[in-house]
């Protein structure tokens, strides 16, 4: 027999997140968007004029509100829908028809910061005096701090129509990756044919039957070989249009650029990667520990992800899951976990993999919605900590949208990881200290160490990898799939050490990791996860004071930087003491894991 992926009509409607609370219908979504391009021509109220006094800068910023508030529910909705079923060619054009009208929205807004930074400093001083423009203090200050990086109005306009051509790269990996490639089949350990899918991939590296593993990781590997240059064409062009924005808006590099978004020094990203090459022996030491376990005489990276205790099968419904993580999260409080439960009851998630759905998990939503959850469920541990972790990014938004006015509803990327995180974190030590069997707590010690690999460790060389390919552009190097594979492979052999064999396929990995669309983001994982650590453990040890603290970070939203919210919450991420304590967990609970190992 061959199992098959449903297709989306065969889920059924209480597994299907309910997208008609943002549009009830595809109309309505069209007559949002007619009466968005005509707000716009309402333009030459305010261009030219922000100087004219308080009254004509408040409306602008109204307009603006109302005009940034449509485009969420347009293009949110829209690509969402198109995540559904990315070969849906309706969605694919509303997607594109809102992408475009984001362009002319950032033509349309482009005048704004620079006619702000071109008005004499006492005049705009005067008009922040207005007790009606308090709101937008933090907003403008962060303006304000880049402004020798704001252009002249006819620059900002053609780079906010030149963005849309830097969106290129990243949608033609979308569609090339989720629609158009297809993997072959394989035969599992019970004799069946089945199709390798990117959802039930990781499913195979965690069988206990190597022969599996192998074949699903060539299969997997073999199919992105086939359009190795093509991959690498993608990329190079996302890099090089990173380049291009960071030089056109004279930073000294697109590291900079980026982080400057969220006013993070450099030195936070370099010391995280530093901090983790010291700890590297400590990862050899699990992988070497993983060896012995699995009794190979090497590690090939299709050995990296099966469980450590291969007779722990742990199979988790959804239904099981949903009640693990309510359990689990219970430290929160009361008013967090009736949050969770409106997100099940209510069909904020969308459960299982169909045909043509978009790969992996996230959570995505507007402001006058409620957040919603893409998931790809497997029913496996991994399945359960996905489903706790979107849940975080979902109550984040929850709670910022709740307390913040629109314009700080959003919160930065940096610390949007930690709320994932810190639901994952509280859910492994509720899983372990619940867990009486020796063998059982093996398994999961050795599934958090996964995590934390991933995570941590291979996240950080992911950043590392970046900041190469990024820094080789900006030497005028050129990319090619050759020097990328070569690269990568070069960290591989670093990070994973002389006990695992950097084969010929691994090299090649850097072609399905669609976070290299978005450059210099996943060093946040590993921050993130730092943060996290710390914060969980004050909440288990302090109770209700640390939850306070937490729950006020959460409702912070992007009403300030995003270092200073989380020094508020207990953590201060200028000074590598959080990326340590997360570091050290991992070597304490490697000791826990290598004495459970020994004495089983």
């Amino acid at each position: 027999m061959t199992e098959k992926l449903r297709t989306r009509a065969e889920i059924p409607a209480e597994h299907k997140w309910r997208l008609e609370e943002i549009f009830p219908d595809d109309q309505a979504w069209e007559t949002l968007f007619a009466d968005t391009r005509r707000l716009m021509d309402d333009v030459s109220l305010y261009e030219g004029k922000l100087a004219d006094g308080a009254d004509v800068l408040l409306k602008c910023l109204a307009w603006a509100e109302i005009l940034d508030g449509n485009l969420e529910e347009l293009y949110t909705y829209a690509r969402m829908r198109r995540d559904e079923d990315n070969r849906v060619g309706l969605y694919q054009a509303m997607t594109d028809r809102a992408g475009s009208l984001g362009v002319d929205l950032g033509s349309c807004m482009a005048f704004f910061v620079p006619e702000l930074m071109a008005m004499p400093e006492e005049r705009l001083d005067e008009l922040r005096r207005d007790d009606r423009l308090r709101l937008y203090d933090h907003y403008f200050d962060n303006i304000l701090r880049r402004k020798e990086h704001i252009l002249s109005l006819p620059e900002e306009k053609l780079l906010a129509e030149a963005s849309e051509l830097s969106e290129g790269p990243e949608t033609i990996f979308a569609m090339a990756n989720n629609a158009d490639l297809k993997f072959g089949e394989i035969i599992d350990d019970q004799g069946h044919s089945v199709e390798v899918t990117k959802g039930n991939y990781t499913r195979f590296m965690e069988r206990p039957d190597r022969r599996v593993r192998r074949d699903a990781y060539n299969m997997l590997y073999d199919t992105y070989q086939k359009q190795i240059n093509s991959w690498a064409a993608m990329l190079t062009a996302s890099v090089k249009s990173d380049c291009f924005f960071a030089r056109a808006r004279q930073y000294p590099s697109a590291l900079a650029a980026s982080l400057d978004s969220d006013n993070v020094p450099e030195t936070v990203y370099d010391a995280l990667i530093e901090t983790v090459h010291e700890f590297l022996p400590q990862l050899h030491r699990y992988l070497d520990l993983r060896k012995r376990v699995l009794k190979l005489d090497k590690l090939s990276f299709y050995d990296l992800y099966v469980p450590i205790v291969p007779e722990q099968e742990a199979r988790i419904s959804y239904q099981e899951a949903v009640d693990i993580v309510r359990e689990a999260l219970q430290p929160l409080g009361v008013g967090y976990l009736d949050v969770l439960d409106m997100a099940f009851s209510r069909q904020w998630i969308d459960i299982y993999e169909n045909e043509g759905k978009t790969s992996g998990a996230y959570s995505w939503g507007t402001f006058k919605s409620h957040p919603y959850v893409l998931l790809n469920h497997q029913d496996t541990l991994d399945s359960l900590f996905t489903l706790a972790h979107e849940l975080g990014h979902a109550l984040h938004s929850y709670y910022s949208d709740k307390t913040q006015p629109h314009i700080y509803a959003g919160y930065k990327i940096f610390v949007a990881e930690v709320a994932s995180t810190l639901n994952e974190s509280l859910l492994i030590r509720h899983l372990i200290q619940k867990s009486s069997d020796p063998a059982a707590k093996a398994y999961l010690l050795n599934h958090y160490l996964d995590q934390f690999r991933g995570t941590v460790f291979r996240q950080t060389m992911f950043a590392e990898f970046e900041r190469d390919i990024h820094g080789a552009v900006e030497k005028k190097e050129a990319l090619t799939h050759e020097g990328l594979s070569a690269r990568y492979a070069e960290l591989n052999t670093r990070y994973y050490g002389p006990g695992v064999e950097v084969d010929d396929k691994i090299r090649f990995e850097w072609v399905r990791i669609p976070h290299f669309y978005n450059a210099f983001y996943v060093y946040k994982y590993a921050t993130g996860f730092s943060a996290a650590t710390a914060l969980a453990q004050q909440i288990l040890e302090e109770g209700q004071p640390a939850v306070d603290r937490y729950l006020k970070f959460l409702s912070g939203g992007g009403s300030d930087y995003p270092i200073n919210l989380l020094r508020g919450a207990g953590v201060d991420m200028e000074r590598p003491e959080p990326v340590r304590q997360a570091l050290s967990l991992f070597a304490a609970m490697l000791e826990e894991l290598e004495q459970l190992t020994m004495d089983n």
